[in-house]
Formats: structure tokens, C-alpha cells, sequence
């Protein structure tokens, strides 16, 4: 009775209550104190100091703040809303058999060599940044499950991959972008007015870095969590009645690829009727235009890749004969939100808790705090880079979001690097390695919630419950671990000065 009352005292929602009520609390004592933070930007090519300080939750103005926004900010959940728009597609094409058709081949494939390609599948998939996770960690519980693997695993599995990888993969993508730019306003603000940042000048060590972290990752995931998540699925009634269909699965498949020549035609920017549609007209750079804030790919890639699975999923249910009728077509749209009615309760709560976090400032004010004692330290080479790295990962706890990290770090750090003979650009790849490692860690980062519920959804052993810290002591040894092989990579890259990319080197 008494380990009943044990696991509900640890559910994830009453977990992320019991930190909303600890961050009010906080925001209380270090406002009552005084606690702040000299934080700097960059304003018009220059340098500038603002002070930020703690805001009180327990106020008048934090209850306007409470009553106010709480609808709002579950309401502008982007994640969320994504991951309904995705789940659609992925409903009908589980409900049709079409990914169980598609993921047959891989049933003779060894476990270890799913587990990596799992990973480098999370790797690569980086390139289209955070939509790797709202597709790919329903996908790869599909994949498990049709596999007879434990889908648990193949979704533990693709989130590591995808967050621990998002430091390196094989090009680069508009995350990179997005900070090169803040990392060329700070090296030219204070060292080099005449710097430039090439989108290729990481790319030896992105490359390199993403079979290592592959490679490594395997053996840990499968020293760590295999045994432990060793139980088989076992499909349901309704699953084993799914037609296998050569013939459907090649049609759709056609259909599928023929859809995707059409969309990548509409972003070739090329002089010929319709080609580039969905590219911004009014951005210079490619890749500004293909992910840019206004562009009509970039916004519109869930719902690109939710239509190309609409229209896989239909076909192959309609020629293998798992779909007969319109009704069944609406209802496998579907499929995929049941159990998962605990998402949509863990979203709620942890968009109050993040709207908190940044309200009061308390993210911001320790992250700025942090930098600004790195700035006064006395020190270069591998021990700054070792100290950042930790920093880094510290500032994640708080604050997992990339770009406003780097918005408070880099105006110190990139000129802090350049006076100790380190590149810009090798500076950005050491943040987004420990970016990588911090977001792995921390509890309120939205996509590890959002894992957390599918977790929950294929969860059937009912006394091993889902929890917030259950889960990330499972794979806290593997992300340590990780973390070691991130910093071994990047100080081995420094000490040899190897060149990082086209024409660039970690040192100056």
C-alpha cells in the first residue's frame, strides 16, 4: 500500500506542480533580495549592459500574470499543435498497415543495428530541426511495435538520439543559421569587424561527430536500456489482421515519392513555372528561404509530411482492403490519440511551468549570472572550454531553448574565445554540443514531457509507473557518458588543431 501512494506522490503532473510552486517561491526569496544580473547585448554593432532582475510570482502582478496567461500560453504550444497536426497522418497509416507493410524488411535485422540506425535516423533528422521529434518519436514506437521490439526503447532511443545528436549531423541547418548570425554580431561588435561565418566551416566535425556519437551511443543504449526493456510487444488482435500487400505497399510507396518530387520541386529556386512556390521571395540566402520565419515550407513542413502520410496510409488501406470505407478512412485518422489523453494534461502543465520560468525572469538572471562569471575568470583553452561546456548544461536546467541561450552567451563568450585564440565558429559548435547534453537533461524541456506520454501510452507493466525523474535516471548514465564523449571529441579536435570545417579551424 505504502509503494501505491509512493508512485501517485511522483506522477508527473503533481512533480511539475510541486516545481511550479518551487520556482514561485524562488522568484519570491530572490526578489526580496535583490538577486540580479548584468546581462549583455548587442545593440546596433555595439556592446551594451542591462541589468535583469528576478520578478515576484507571489505578487499582484504575478496572480494578473497567472489568471491572464495560462490559457494563452497552452493555447500558442507550438509542439503541441504540431504534434496533433502529425499524429493524423501517422493514425492512418498505422490504421491502414502501411507502416506496418513498410517496416517488415527490418524484422530479420539484429536488434543493435536498429537501435543504430535509429539513432542516425535522430541524427540526420536534425536538419529540419524540432520536427524531428513530433514525427519521429511516434514513428519509431510504430517501428518497435511492428518489430516485436518493446516500442518504449525505440522511443527512449530516437529522443537521445535526436537531443544528443542536435550538436552535430551531417549539414546544417537553420538552428545553425539563427546563431551563426548571433555569432557574427559578437565577433564583429568587439574583435574583428570584418568576420564572416560560413554554413559549411563545421561540417568535418559534424560529420565525424555524428557516426562517433552513433557508434557510441548503441553500445550504451544497449548496456543500459535493452536488458532493461528487453520485454517483446505483442500485437494486438487487430494488428495481426492487417493485410501485408506487396502490390498497396508499392503503389503507395510510388505515390509517396512522387508526392515528395512534387515538394521538392516547389522549393528548387529555379527559374521555371511553380518552381520555389513555397520558398520565401523576399530572403537572400537559401536556407532563410526554405526555414525562415516567413517562409511557406518552413511553416508548412508538419502538414507537408502529415498529407504525404495521408495519402500513403490511403492508398494502401484502400488497395489492400484494410480500409473498405469513408467512415473507417475518418476513424484511422484518429487511431493514434488514443492513450494519450495524458499528454494533452502533461502539456498543460508544463506550458504554465516554462510561462512561469520566463515571467519571472529566474532562467534568464541565473543563465546571465553564469556567463558573467565565466567573463571574469581568468582562464584559456581546454580548462575554459571544459568550464563553458558545464556551463552551458547548467543553463539548460532553466532555459533549454537554443536561441535565447546563445542571445546571453555569446556577446561574452565569442570575444572571451577570440582572445584565447579560439574561432568563432568552433565557439558555436561547443555551445551546441552542450546545448545538446543540457537539453537531455532537464525536465522541462517540451519534448522530453512529450516523451514522457508516449511512454505512457505503450506502458503496460502497471507497477512501473511513468515519472519525470524515473525516466531521466534511466538514462542519466548514458547521457553522463555522452557527455564525456562530446567533450573528448571537441578537446581532441582543439589539442590537434584539426581543421572544423571548409577553410576553418578551431584556432585562429
Amino acid at each position: 500500500m505504502a509503494k501505491k501512494k509512493k508512485d501517485k506522490l511522483y506522477g508527473p503532473v503533481l512533480v511539475i506542480m510541486i516545481m511550479i510552486l518551487g520556482v514561485g517561491v524562488l522568484s519570491f526569496i530572490l526578489s526580496l533580495i535583490g538577486f540580479d544580473a548584468s546581462r549583455t547585448v548587442i545593440s546596433n554593432g555595439t556592446m551594451e549592459t542591462t541589468l535583469v532582475t528576478v520578478r515576484n510570482l507571489i505578487s499582484i502582478d504575478g496572480f494578473k500574470y497567472l489568471i491572464g496567461n495560462t490559457v494563452k500560453n497552452f493555447r500558442s504550444l507550438e509542439p503541441l499543435v504540431l504534434l496533433i497536426i502529425s499524429l493524423l497522418g501517422i493514425s492512418i497509416s498505422e490504421k491502414s498497415g502501411f507502416l506496418n507493410a513498410l517496416f517488415s524488411p527490418l524484422k530479420r535485422v539484429k536488434l543493435n543495428i536498429v537501435i543504430f540506425l535509429t539513432i542516425l535516423c535522430g541524427i540526420v533528422s536534425t536538419v529540419i530541426g524540432d520536427y524531428s521529434y513530433i514525427f519521429l518519436l511516434p514513428l519509431t514506437g510504430a517501428l518497435y511495435k511492428y518489430l516485436g521490439k518493446n516500442p518504449i526503447l525505440g522511443i527512449m532511443t530516437i529522443f537521445l538520439g535526436i537531443t544528443l545528436g542536435y550538436g552535430a549531423g551531417v549539414i546544417f541547418n537553420y538552428t545553425d543559421y539563427s546563431l551563426s548570425l548571433l555569432t557574427i554580431d559578437a565577433a564583429k561588435a568587439d574583435i574583428d569587424a570584418t568576420f564572416t561565418y560560413g554554413l559549411y566551416s563545421n561540417i568535418y566535425m559534424m560529420i565525424v561527430s555524428t557516426f562517433l556519437l552513433a557508434i557510441v551511443l548503441t553500445i550504451l543504449i544497449d548496456k543500459f536500456l535493452t536488458v532493461k526493456l528487453a520485454k517483446r510487444y505483442i500485437a494486438t488482435e487487430e494488428e495481426q489482421e492487417l493485410v501485408v500487400d506487396k502490390k498497396a505497399k508499392r503503389t503507395s510507396v510510388i505515390a509517396g515519392f512522387i508526392y515528395l518530387l512534387i515538394v521538392i520541386y516547389t522549393i528548387l529556386p529555379i527559374k521555371l513555372p511553380f518552381a520555389g512556390v513555397l520558398l520565401d521571395s523576399e530572403s537572400t540566402r537559401y536556407i532563410e528561404r526554405l526555414f525562415g520565419s516567413a517562409s511557406p515550407f518552413g511553416n508548412g513542413l508538419v502538414l507537408l509530411l502529415t498529407l504525404q502520410l495521408i495519402i500513403c496510409g490511403y492508398i494502401y488501406g484502400k488497395k489492400s482492403g484494410n480500409i473498405k470505407t469513408s467512415h473507417e478512412f475518418s476513424l484511422g485518422l484518429s487511431m493514434n490519440f488514443e492513450n494519450l489523453g495524458f499528454m494533452f494534461v502533461l502539456m498543460f502543465f508544463i506550458s504554465l511551468l516554462t510561462g512561469i520560468i520566463d515571467w519571472t525572469n529566474i532562467g534568464v538572471v541565473f543563465a546571465s549570472k553564469l556567463i558573467e562569471l565565466v567573463g571574469t575568470l581568468q582562464i584559456s583553452g581546454v580548462i575554459l572550454i571544459i568550464i563553458f561546456f558545464i556551463v552551458v548544461i547548467i543553463m539548460s536546467i532553466l532555459l533549454p531553448g537554443t536561441g535565447k541561450k546563445w542571445e546571453i552567451a555569446s556577446p561574452v563568450i565569442v570575444p572571451l574565445f577570440m582572445q584565447s585564440n579560439i574561432t568563432p565558429n568552433f565557439t558555436q559548435f561547443i555551445f551546441k554540443a552542450a546545448d545538446s547534453v543540457g537539453k537531455a537533461l532537464t525536465p522541462i524541456y517540451v519534448y522530453y514531457i512529450i516523451m514522457l506520454a508516449f511512454i505512457e501510452k505503450y506502458r503496460t507493466n502497471e507497477r512501473k509507473q511513468v515519472s519525470i525523474f524515473g525516466i531521466l535516471k534511466d538514462m542519466l548514465p548514458i547521457i553522463l557518458i555522452m557527455a564525456i564523449v562530446w567533450l573528448l571529441i571537441i578537446i581532441i579536435w582543439y589539442v590537434m588543431a584539426l581543421p572544423i570545417g571548409i577553410k576553418t579551424y578551431a584556432v585562429l
